[in-house]
């Protein structure tokens, strides 16, 4: 082990030391829907990440993991011609103080498999550091020592469509409660396209959509928001009677903080 990958690490962990805790609450009302959502409190989500084109077109989501690194879905298919944009709430807006910054770098998992929608998990390295503030703030990295499991209670966000068949998606950013499932329950509906890679969540009137892809499935443990899931598939009518299927971080977690502790110097 090099020393300086030694000091990647442990910047890294002092970093995660300091995640997870938004500085404005959010507040959930419950098993209320994305599709025909509910809009989240501005700011709650402070590592929410819309990442748009240079148009300003919003294509997918993401969550901020460090000051430097943002945690997306591979199959959103960044590059670095792609804006990184922090802080956001209402993309209609021109007053809001938003972080816009560029991508250095784009690393997808080496084993990503667009056909099984497997390894669904790249990760984007800033130009520049994102400023840490009220409204832009770090969720933590699930890993192997946490324990969530079916029904516990978790939440996406994202500015997905409404509904399926929405010619636009909303300005502001929504926000959903929904169950996890285990993965056999979810092999109930989805059979064996579940792999060990992916945890489902919803099924209970609310479910993520188009446009939510690359973004947050967090829950909530001792205070603190862990970042469960990435937004991957699902039912291509955005059923809410269906559950939708996330990238397992506790697994592909692993291959993010070696990449990124490798990959950390300026």
């Amino acid at each position: 082990m090099s020393i300086l990958w030694f000091l990647s690490c442990l910047a890294l962990a002092r970093a995660a030391q300091n995640c997870g805790v938004p500085a404005i609450e959010p507040v959930i009302s419950g098993y209320t829907r994305i599709v025909n959502g509910e809009e989240a409190v501005p700011g709650s989500w402070p590592w929410q990440v819309s990442l748009q084109e240079q148009s300003g077109w919003h294509f997918c989501g993401g969550s901020l993991v460090s000051d430097r690194w943002v945690v997306t879905a591979a199959h959103c298919g960044v590059t670095k011609s792609n804006v990184v944009v922090l802080g956001e709430h209402d993309r209609s807006s021109s007053v809001e103080n938003v972080q816009k910054l560029a991508v250095e770098q784009v690393f997808t998992h080496p084993e990503w498999d667009p056909v099984a929608i497997n390894n669904d998990i790249a990760l984007i390295k800033l130009a520049t550091p994102a400023e840490i503030d009220a409204r832009v703030s770090p969720v933590c990295l699930t890993d192997a020592t946490d324990h969530f499991q079916s029904g516990d209670l978790c939440a996406t966000s994202g500015w997905g469509k409404t509904r399926y068949n929405a010619f636009n998606t909303p300005s502001k950013l929504q926000q959903t409660a929904l169950p996890l499932l285990s993965n056999d329950q979810c092999k109930d509906y989805w059979g064996s396209n579940i792999s060990d890679l992916m945890i489902c969540a919803g099924a209970a009137g609310s479910s993520s959509c188009m446009g939510d892809s690359g973004g947050p499935l967090v829950c909530q443990n001792d205070g603190v928001w862990k970042l469960v899931g990435i937004v991957s598939w699902g039912s291509s009518r955005c059923s809410v009677t269906t559950p939708a299927v996330y990238a397992r971080v506790s697994v592909l977690g692993e291959w993010a903080e070696k990449t990124m502790a490798e990959n950390s110097a300026a």
